[in-house]
């Protein structure tokens, strides 16, 4: 299927110059959903250097902002996009809590990206397709109902991974039942992007030299989104590098690392908050 106008959340980041790359390629218009105005501005540039007649627009969303992303939503249905790219995320940065309840990690990486999924599938009349970044990280971690977000825990690595679980789960089991959207999630593997940039300086180029040298680049960490563009995944199935989940060409497989009642729980969780944030 051609989608002609693509919205992507993380549009800034090492991978989403790269999902850009891709949609630039296809000839799809691209609505940049992002805080950074400089930086979207930077970019559009630079896909338009790609393609001349493409047309770039530019969406106002603070992920950490519940009404931000409420606003965001509402111009994402007035532009009319076709399909929307999930690809925001965040992993380990000061721990507060945001207008929602819960800590900006669990708020950034789920709960915003989880209420433009839904709403916009409720509510516009132009979406086919929605295609979500997850990551290998979900799978160390189970969930917790007396921590949601994790707030009580210390390793990063939990905090993040616990909210990538939400995002994928409560969104497979959503799209179960409301097929009129196609739903992909898709995982970069490891790769080298600006999720690294909370070590200080000269531990954090050891790091990304090390990523470099060993994980596939941004490019080819972005492959997975070309393939979702392209094919229908079934539930549960998700789209990554073949090899251990890091390294080879993208393929399907079945996630067998979430069982039915903690997807379930995970799926009323989310109902819940999602709720909640419309009310709000």
């Amino acid at each position: 299927m051609e989608y002609k106008k693509i919205a992507l959340t993380g549009s800034t980041g090492g991978l989403g110059v790269k999902i850009c790359d891709i949609l630039a390629k296809r000839g799809s218009d691209i609505v940049l959903v992002d805080r950074n105005r400089e930086k979207s501005e930077q970019n559009a540039k630079r896909i338009k250097e790609i393609d001349p007649e493409i047309n770039v627009e530019f969406v106002n969303c603070d992920l950490a902002d519940l009404n931000s992303v409420k606003r965001a939503k509402d111009e994402l249905i007035a532009i009319g996009v076709d399909a929307l790219i999930l690809n925001s995320g965040i992993y380990k940065v000061p721990l507060k809590v945001c207008d929602s309840g819960y800590n900006n990690v669990f708020q950034v990486n789920f709960i915003s990206q989880y209420y433009l999924a839904r709403s916009l599938w409720e509510e516009s009349k132009s979406l086919k397709k929605i295609i979500v970044t997850s990551s290998i990280a979900h799978d160390f971690t189970k969930i917790d109902e007396n921590d949601v977000d994790f707030s009580k825990r210390k390793a990063s690595s939990k905090i993040y991974g616990n909210s990538k679980r939400y995002l994928t789960f409560a969104l497979f089991e959503y799209f179960k039942e409301n097929k009129r959207v196609s739903l992909s999630i898709v995982h970069p593997g490891v790769t080298l992007t600006n999720i690294t940039n909370h070590y200080p300086k000269a531990i954090n180029w050891l790091v990304k030299l090390g990523i470099k040298l060993v994980f596939p680049s941004p490019k080819k960490a972005a492959r997975p989104i070309s393939v979702a563009l392209e094919n229908e995944t079934g539930y549960l199935e998700w789209i990554g590098p073949s090899i251990f989940n890091i390294w080879g060409k993208p393929k399907k497989s079945l996630l067998k690392t979430c069982k039915e009642d903690e997807r379930n729980r995970i799926a009323k969780i989310a109902d819940q908050i999602y709720s909640d944030v419309c009310k709000s």
